[in-house]
């Protein structure tokens, strides 16, 4: 018989208008500055603001960060293919709200 996964799944609730700052982003997703930056650098992140002491990231930028570690993690991706994941990622997630604005899904 096959081996038998278990999934577990975190939610987080983080409201349309919540901002962090990079020190509070980092406390909230397990990276630290530097990887976050790296991620900014890669485009995987676009935080408001110059500088990283003014960087100001919106809410869903938690998940992105999230789902960024958890990719760094797992499957061991480097930055570009964390943000190649992502675009994908995104990209199906479309396709599928697509999909069932037009009822197929």
């Amino acid at each position: 018989m096959g081996q038998m996964l278990d999934y577990t799944y975190d939610a987080i609730v983080v409201e349309g208008d919540t901002a962090f700052t990079l020190p509070a982003l980092c406390r909230a997703c397990g990276l630290d500055s530097a990887q976050l930056i790296a991620l900014v650098d890669e485009g995987v992140l676009a935080p408001a603001g110059r500088e990283p002491n003014d960087w100001l990231f919106a809410g869903p930028s938690l998940r992105t960060a999230l789902t960024a570690r958890r990719l760094m993690q797992d499957l061991e991706l480097d930055l570009a293919g964390v943000a190649m994941a992502l675009d994908l990622l995104a990209e199906i997630a479309a396709l599928r709200a697509r999909l069932n604005r037009l009822g197929a899904g």
